[in-house]
């Protein structure tokens, strides 16, 4: 197996099947706002983020509350389940496993907040496997900003040639891509529309994480 010296993860759907519980909570905020929504609505809104769901809600059904107001309703409603429920994805906990056995950085890069990101971590008791957990928050901007990438290899100390940055998202791992790191794209039933074209963008992709350590990353 290729060996990067840094890793950059993705959270949900990326390392834990939390998009299930990601979908009720988006959801839930659209019924307290007697929002009526088509049935595609989470395919609509998985590529976007919770920030960008939010604005997604106010210019598509006029909700009146400002996106830090919803961003912050889908948190509070999604925190129970992070705290409580959910888990890594199969074959995660050997990767990483190997990945640090022999040297590799951890990391992770999610648009995700601090509380339910941090609480899910070390529930699963894995949270200090990872030298740095950071959400978009962190950096002030988006994934869909090349230069969050950039900046997160340079608080790394490291290169892009030495980086390798895994998501199931496809419109990061397109951003990831034209910030010049190696890309590995992971599939999550989420993402089945488009699993063809993160197949096609990325550098490596990977259906289960049980065979991932046999692959080229």
């Amino acid at each position: 197996m290729k060996q990067f010296k840094y890793y950059i993860f993705d959270f949900d759907g990326t390392l834990v099947d939390s998009m299930p519980y990601w979908s009720l909570s988006m959801l839930t905020v659209l019924e307290q706002n007697n929002v009526k929504y088509p049935d595609d609505i989470i395919e609509k809104i998985t590529p976007l983020g919770n920030i960008g769901a939010a604005r997604y809600f106010i210019d598509k059904f006029g909700i009146s509350m400002s996106v830090d107001e919803i961003v912050e309703n889908i948190v509070t409603v999604a925190y129970p389940y992070y705290r409580d429920k959910v888990l890594l994805k199969k074959g995660v906990n050997d990767l990483l496993s190997h990945i640090k056995n022999n040297g590799g950085s951890l990391n992770i890069l999610t648009a995700s907040p601090h509380k339910t990101v941090d609480a899910c971590l070390r529930r699963i008791g894995i949270f200090d496997w990872f030298d740095n957990v950071w959400s978009c928050e962190d950096f002030g901007t988006t994934k869909s900003d090349p230069n969050i990438y950039v900046s997160a290899v340079e608080r790394l100390g490291g290169s892009i040639k030495e980086t390798v940055f895994f998501d199931d998202n496809i419109g990061a791992a397109k951003t990831a891509k034209q910030s010049g790191l190696f890309t590995v794209g992971v599939y999550d039933s989420s993402g089945e529309s488009f699993k063809s074209e993160l197949s096609e963008t990325c550098d490596v992709f990977i259906d289960s994480y049980l065979s991932a350590i046999g692959k080229e990353i």
